[in-house]
């Protein structure tokens, strides 16, 4: 995965009016969907646009678990393990994911195809055990519909 430039992080950024802290968030947001995380050389760039401290954003960037600093997967695999999940056999379907991508939580492919975040719930409990992949939900899972859907992953 190529960093991004300095003129590809101004090309995001010139789409947000310069007001001071009002669109640190959406910012965030728009520079993580377009190079899949944020890079850090892009911070100085926002404290310049927006006005805001560096470790502002720094604190919003920590925060939010939405937010990487560093590069992740074309696909980020979300199983869950909340109660519900856990009940129901989560931990068959994550071990089922960590076999078949050969990663452990928080890591991603050297290829930056996958990225694995479990996370503590899903808020869809009535189709446990389930994973998010992207933003698609899947539930109602087995390990072997889990290995399929991965399959399907291009």
């Amino acid at each position: 995965m190529k960093k991004p430039t300095v003129t590809q992080i101004k090309n995001v950024l010139k789409d947000f009016e310069p007001k001071k802290g009002s669109l640190l968030i959406p910012i965030l947001q728009k520079i993580q969907e377009t190079f899949g995380y944020v890079p850090p050389e892009s911070l100085k760039l926002i404290v310049r646009h927006i006005n805001v401290a560096q470790s502002k954003i720094y604190g919003v960037l920590t925060f939010y678990a939405q937010f990487s600093t560093t590069p992740r997967g074309k696909y980020i695999i979300r199983p869950c393990r909340g109660t519900a999940c856990h009940v129901r056999g989560a931990q068959n379907i994550i071990s089922k994911i960590k076999s078949k991508i050969k990663l452990e939580d928080g890591e991603t492919t050297p290829d930056y195809k996958f990225t694995l975040e479990t996370v503590a719930c899903l808020g869809a409990c009535a189709l446990a055990p389930m994973v998010v992949i992207g933003k698609d939900y899947h539930g109602n899972l087995t390990p072997d519909r889990i290995d399929a859907i991965i399959d399907s992953c291009k």
